[in-house]
């Protein structure tokens, strides 16, 4: 009996191999096409069991972008076991988030998202249904409405107007842009969360807590995970992945809960029961409470669309923001227009308002430059069909992972006019007032039902910031005066190299930094 267990043993390196060896010759097959149905996207071919893993390179965007120039704009990899779909040009993202919305409105969830985000009972990863149809109400119809976003302004205000305070005590010295502009929207958001359920000084050391931890999720949740590759691999954690995610995440459910007990003491006291809704928390509290929906918002959803703004809406603006005075100050005549048209509607006798953001279509243009050539998801999330489709003549099956190529899209030479030029004008006339055309050449937040739900929120946080830093200085880069628009890719694109540059004050009256 033994010695047919060491035999049997013995056979099982042949079985695996033959078993790869089979795998391998089905995907050749699939790689020379089907005349009967329609084939699988054409494509690099991949090698037994790792597919196209070993050929991938760091920077994703630029190496699909490479590709589709060889394979055409719909091209397939296999990543281990796991098929992916590219997507790169306008026609075949409308065929995806528009002709076939609801086809593809399901997410592929990878494994680092069950480790975190309460295990993907979020906005961005939820399935598509009742639940996810709740959480977008929430957030899109109330939460992040014209509405409430106009009532937490005083919240946004005072937090950049402290930073204008800090860039004005630094006049005439080297900066460092990026993390002070990272803390600033950290503080903005944190301060529209719950900003009237702790004191002011709690909300800073929250907001400081958090940019160390926002980070490396950030950075985890870009990483390549070897368990989305071969799931069978995934009980082991070989990356530790699993494990440094849930320690992340631990420290965000601590001040949740902190959080949430602060405000659930305060309701008991009175203190915001039945009176105006002044910030996020209190307004999803208030939704919890309401027994007569059908879908009810349970603490763990409450806790997961915290995450979802703490997470989404920080890393996303601040890298906007980044990039976005990263080109103004490589095209002077760009900083000039900006200034002019300040100067002209709002003056230098006078402070910025969010109310004058209307009236800057400059800017408003700048914003949507900067978006074109530093989409923040230059990937978008992964989409994964819900049942076997065609899309532009090619098979998209079940469960495939499917990634839009934004950023090759905004670049393409066959869309645009001299595509890697800084040019805002470009925007003055085309897709006006809107972040995705009709044609979706142009889709930095993504289309259809799950369009980014941030969108009006990140806009005001983008477009406010900013404008105040330019109303406010003149700016000039560090060193030789050219900076290093390099991008480092990751779920979130960002600067490969910090932004160093030197404000100078440039409003009449120093009280206007007070």
């Amino acid at each position: 009996m033994i010695s047919s267990l060491v035999n049997l043993l013995s056979l099982l390196p042949v079985f695996l191999l033959s078993v790869y060896f089979f795998r391998y010759l089905v995907r050749l097959s699939i790689c020379r096409g089907d005349a009967e149905s329609p084939p699988l996207p054409p494509g690099p071919c991949p090698l037994p069991l790792v597919g196209n893993l070993p050929f991938l390179k760091p920077e994703l965007h630029s190496y699909f972008s490479a590709l589709s120039a060889v394979h055409g704009p719909i091209f397939k990899l296999y990543f281990g076991s796991k098929l992916c779909i590219v997507v790169s040009s306008p026609s075949g993202l409308r065929a995806i988030l528009r002709d076939n919305d609801i086809v593809f409105a399901n997410r592929d969830v990878p494994a680092s998202v069950t480790y975190s985000a309460y295990g993907g009972r979020d906005i961005i990863w939820s399935p598509y249904g009742p639940q996810w149809r709740m959480l977008r109400k929430v957030c899109v119809a109330k939460m992040l409405s014209n509405k409430m976003l106009d009532s937490v302004y005083h919240l946004r205000r005072n937090e950049v107007s402290k930073t204008v305070r800090y860039f004005y005590e630094k006049a005439g010295l080297e900066v460092n842009v990026r993390d002070r502009i990272f803390i600033t929207v950290m503080n903005v958001m944190t301060s529209m969360l719950w900003g009237d359920t702790v004191e002011e000084e709690e909300r800073e050391r929250v907001g400081s807590e958090f940019v160390t931890v926002v980070k490396d999720m950030t950075r985890l949740l870009g990483l390549p995970n070897i368990s989305d590759f071969f799931p069978w691999l995934r009980r082991f954690d070989i990356q530790g992945m699993e494990k440094k995610i849930r320690g992340l995440m631990e420290r965000f459910d601590v001040v949740f809960e902190r959080i949430i007990a602060a405000r659930l003491e305060q309701e008991k006291e009175g203190e915001h029961g039945h009176g105006e809704v002044k910030d996020f928390l209190q307004y999803l509290m208030k939704v919890k409470g309401e027994e007569d929906a059908k879908t009810p918002l349970t603490m763990i959803e409450v806790k997961s669309l915290l995450l979802d703004m703490v997470v989404g809406g920080t890393d996303t603006s601040a890298s906007t923001i980044e990039f976005a005075m990263a080109e103004i100050l490589n095209e002077p005549s760009v900083l000039a227009n900006i200034h002019d048209e300040l100067d002209k509607i709002v003056g230098k006798d006078n402070i910025l308002e969010e109310s004058h953001i209307r009236s800057l279509p400059y800017l408003q243009a700048v914003m949507k430059e900067t978006l074109r050539l530093h989409p923040a998801l230059p990937l978008l999330i992964p989409h994964c069909p819900s049942e076997t489709c065609t899309v532009e003549g090619y098979t998209f099956p079940k469960d495939s992972q499917v990634m839009i190529n934004v950023w090759a899209i905004h670049r393409d030479p066959k869309v645009w006019e001299n595509p890697l030029q800084f040019d805002p004008s470009r925007f003055l006339e085309a897709c006006k007032g809107d972040f995705a055309s009709s044609d979706l050449r142009y889709s930095p937040f993504g289309a259809g039902r799950r369009m980014c739900a941030g969108l009006a929120m990140g806009e005001r946080m983008v477009l406010y910031a900013l404008g105040r830093l330019l109303h406010s200085f003149d700016w000039r880069a560090a060193g030789d005066g050219k900076v290093d628009i390099t991008e480092q890719f990751g779920i979130v694109l960002t600067k490969k190299r910090p932004l160093i540059a030197v404000p100078s004050p440039r409003l009449s009256n120093p009280q206007l930094y007070a």
